[in-house]
């Protein structure tokens, strides 16, 4: 996942013609010359290359250099350098970074960057590490970061900004304003002002075009709203985002259990967090869990090797069907050739269906009330696809062996699994979601499995039955 350091990020100027290139990626003579640059230790060029780059681009341009020369470029940068940039790395680049600089480095770093980002910077550390920053980190800070390290992981409170303007509702617009001129703490970027009481629990919001164009004079109970679309810091940061996209929010609070306000999510963390969860879920269907790119080779064979493995007593139980029919495969070696074909279209139809459903389900578009119109409406394209795929396979097939009976036969089991994968494809993933396994995750191998069974047991039984062969 990335991360921004504020709101305002989204607007942000487009980076300069030369650091990215037509199709959006980091220029390659760009980084050619600050890879010169670094290879000569020439502070200055360094500097005036990429002292300027925005957060998103030196992300980018950290994960494409060798490892030695991400830590010099922080070091050449010195002040230049943006922590912030370190969010938008991958996992691996950003723990070699972070291990590689000098502490005080890091903690001088960290101290900069709004709550958020620094919670986002620490959480993958270990303990002991950590903690050691921390302790380092001022007073106010090391209280805000800690408190947010206690909220579980992947919920609002990990994403949660602490710097935003809280008021009493007693106040004028005029003191408001005046507040906000003379404050030195303001956050980067804000689009609301939040009412508290003296408990400080949230009492509604006040929309900033809204304060500007009322009178000085008015009090802010006056013209605050009810805040509607309040979430617990315990809420899941997937339901966080589903909220943000359902009612087009900029910004919302977070409470605790007590109702007292503990800070805001921003769109710019949502936008990561629906990014990340949309890796999440298609990295998972093909079962290579959190892989990074720029993870290595050990790593990545270590995080797939689990999920192969899964997948070899799946294939053993579809050829245990097959053994099943040898003798008839003896009698009818075309059988042997086509098997594979019946297979193949059942499992890519019942991926189709399942990725939908995975959606679907993720979205929370299917529930108790529409899942029998979901299934009649897969049922029947299982048939229409079915019906028109069985055609054109048993013709091929009957022309290929010149026997039109085994193009009926084959035909007839691409029917028959086409709407076996509609269903399953439907089925599992719901069914996973039910006993609380991700379905994401598990119904890949599932669904695969029943297609590649269902597939080779019809053809081949229908193939046993049609022609009189023996089992």
């Amino acid at each position: 996942m990335t991360q921004s350091e504020n709101p305002g990020a989204l607007h942000a100027a487009p980076p300069p013609p030369h650091v990215r290139d037509a199709s959006g990626h980091l220029d390659t003579d760009f980084v050619t010359r600050v890879e010169e640059a670094l290879d000569t230790r020439d502070a200055a060029v360094v500097r005036e290359l990429a002292g300027n780059l925005h957060e998103a681009d030196m992300g980018d341009l950290l994960e494409m250099l060798r490892e030695d020369d991400r830590v010099l470029l922080i070091q050449l940068l010195g002040e230049e350098f943006d922590f912030a940039a370190l969010t938008e790395t991958e996992e691996p680049v950003r723990a070699q970074v972070l291990d590689a600089l000098p502490d005080g480095d890091v903690v001088e770093g960290i101290g900069e960057l709004e709550s958020d980002d620094a919670v986002y910077l620490l959480e993958d550390m270990e303990q002991e590490e950590q903690e050691k920053i921390l302790a380092q980190l001022p007073n106010v800070d090391q209280v805000q970061i800690k408190r947010a390290l206690e909220f579980p992981e992947d919920s609002a409170g990990r994403i949660v900004q602490t710097d935003f303007i809280a008021v009493p509702p007693f106040w004028t617009v005029g003191q408001v304003i005046d507040h906000l001129r003379s404050s030195k703490d303001l956050p980067d970027s804000f689009y609301e002002l939040y009412v508290v009481d003296p408990g400080f629990r949230l009492l509604g919001a006040v929309a900033l075009d809204r304060l500007l164009r009322t009178k000085r004079s008015r009090k802010i109970s006056k013209i605050m709203e009810e805040t509607r679309h309040s979430v617990l810091v315990t809420d899941d940061q997937e339901d966080v985002a589903r909220l943000f996209e359902r009612y087009n929010l900029v910004s919302v609070a977070v409470t605790d259990t007590s109702e007292r306000l503990v800070g805001i999510v921003t769109v710019d963390d949502i936008v990561d967090v629906i990014q990340e969860e949309a890796e999440e879920d298609m990295l998972a269907m093909a079962g290579v869990g959190d892989e990074e790119i720029s993870d290595s080779v050990l790593e990545i064979a270590r995080s797939r090797i689990s999920w192969l493995s899964v997948n070899v007593f799946t294939a053993i139980f579809a050829a245990f069907v097959i053994s099943i029919f040898s003798a008839t495969i003896e009698q009818m070696v075309a059988l042997a050739v086509l098997m594979p074909i019946v297979a193949s279209m059942g499992g890519n139809s019942g991926t189709q269906t399942m990725a939908v459903t995975v959606r679907a389900i993720a979205t929370q578009e299917l529930n108790r009330r529409n899942i029998l119109r979901v299934l009649r409406r897969e049922l029947l394209v299982g048939i229409i696809n079915g019906v028109g795929l069985g055609v054109l396979i048993g013709a091929i097939a009957g022309g290929w062996f010149l026997n039109p009976e085994l193009g009926v036969v084959i035909g007839s089991a691409v029917l028959i699994n086409s709407i076996c994968a509609g269903l399953f494809g439907l089925l599992v993933p719901m069914g996973l979601e039910k006993i609380g396994v991700d379905p994401a995750i598990a119904s890949s191998v599932f669904v695969t499995t029943i297609t590649d069974v269902v597939g080779f047991f019809t053809f081949l039984f229908l193939a046993a039955w049609w022609f009189g062969l023996p089992f």
